[in-house]
């Protein structure tokens, strides 16, 4: 099998990538990257070492994409994935729009001529944020739960949100270029006949991660405690109670096999969630807490103004695809932050490196 992971050199992709060739399944990976996210370069001799064909290119322009090799499948890993992308003053709205929604067409277009499969990996932010902020929360054990006893929306349980949950506006400029990228992606699909997939995909931790408080929060806490760099904990009252899942790529490589191999099925069928779930749910203060044990206590301050997008819990209710993939996460929440540990006592500057000023 020959596949093409765009955003080869970043995390997820990366993580793909080294996964996929340990497969033993004998596939041929080609990956390509235009180097944009500081941290990037640093896995690219490891993957030429690990026999991935790079290419360099960037997604915005198509014909970037016409030297590149017909394979069989594209995993799309590549996007600007901070969900205060095109409002924070770093990056323009036009640029995200470019990378996110323009670089899937664009990939899409490579996909129609030829004739390969599309896997696009998705995020929880395509659900919609004023309902999830509206959530009737308790705080727990220095964490938020649904509250007891209170009405829910459609699409919430206690074991997260479905994939029937609303996808309304607001949901950030980031999630709305993701949920045009799957509408995209499956017209694709169901007009040229490619096989195609959307993986809306909790938040993705491990080693390795490029560690950002917008987008890698738990490479970025771990990496800031151990250092003793400040952190601070940001609106819902100072308190850190705030709520994520947590997933590691490698988690959806058995998925991948899968997918890959699957026969057709209806458009419905090619959308689900994939996260760790309500078992890998943590705080940022239940972070905290384990950074304080395993590396001697750091204060984090308090600022309870809000910001922009932010919500006080959501975790992936990933039943759907345990029941169309039969898959579950196997890569515990523990393991992940003891693998993020190691690595950040043995690169003291990875956040230098990988989260630049």
């Amino acid at each position: 099998m020959k596949i093409l992971i765009s955003g080869v050199c970043g995390f997820v992709g990366s993580t793909l990538a080294r996964a996929l060739l340990q497969s033993g399944r004998g596939h041929q990976i080609y990956g390509f990257d235009n180097f944009i996210r500081p941290g990037s370069e640093t896995n690219r001799a490891e993957l030429k070492a690990l026999g991935v064909k790079l290419f360099h290119g960037d997604l915005r322009a198509a014909s970037d994409l016409e030297t590149l090799p017909a394979c069989d499948w594209v995993i799309d890993a590549a996007a600007n994935p901070s969900v205060l992308a095109g409002v924070d003053g770093k990056t323009s709205s036009r640029q995200l729009i470019e990378h996110n929604l323009g670089g899937t067409v664009n990939l899409l277009e490579y996909c129609k001529q030829h004739r390969a499969g599309f896997i696009l990996l998705s995020t929880s932010r395509v659900y919609s944020i004023a309902p999830l902020a509206a959530l009737a929360v308790d705080a727990v054990n220095g964490a938020f739960r649904v509250a007891s006893g209170t009405p829910l929306p459609a699409g919430v349980s206690v074991a997260g949100v479905d994939e029937t949950f609303a996808t309304l506006a607001p949901i950030s400029l980031y999630g709305s270029t993701k949920l045009a990228s799957e509408a995209l992606a499956l017209e694709y699909g169901e007009t040229f006949q490619l096989p195609v997939f959307i993986n809306r995909c909790g938040v993705l931790a491990g080693a390795g991660q490029f560690g950002r408080p917008d987008q890698g929060i738990f490479t970025y806490w771990l990496n800031s405690h151990l250092h003793r760099r400040p952190l601070k904990y940001i609106g819902f009252g100072g308190h850190g109670h705030q709520v994520r899942d947590c997933l590691h790529p490698r988690d959806l490589v058995p998925l991948l096999e899968k997918q890959f191999a699957a026969p057709p099925m209806p458009a419905t069928d090619r959308v689900a969630n994939f996260s760790g779930g309500l078992a890998s749910a943590r705080s940022l203060r239940q972070l905290t807490d384990w950074c304080d044990a395993r590396f001697g206590p750091h204060p984090v301050t308090a600022d309870p103004a809000p910001r922009a997008f932010d919500i006080p819990w959501i975790i992936l209710d990933h039943a759907k695809a345990t029941r169309l993939w039969h898959w579950r996460p196997a890569i515990s929440t523990d393991a992940i932050l003891d693998e993020i540990a190691a690595h950040a006592r043995a690169h003291p500057g990875w956040l230098d490196i990988s989260a630049p000023l």
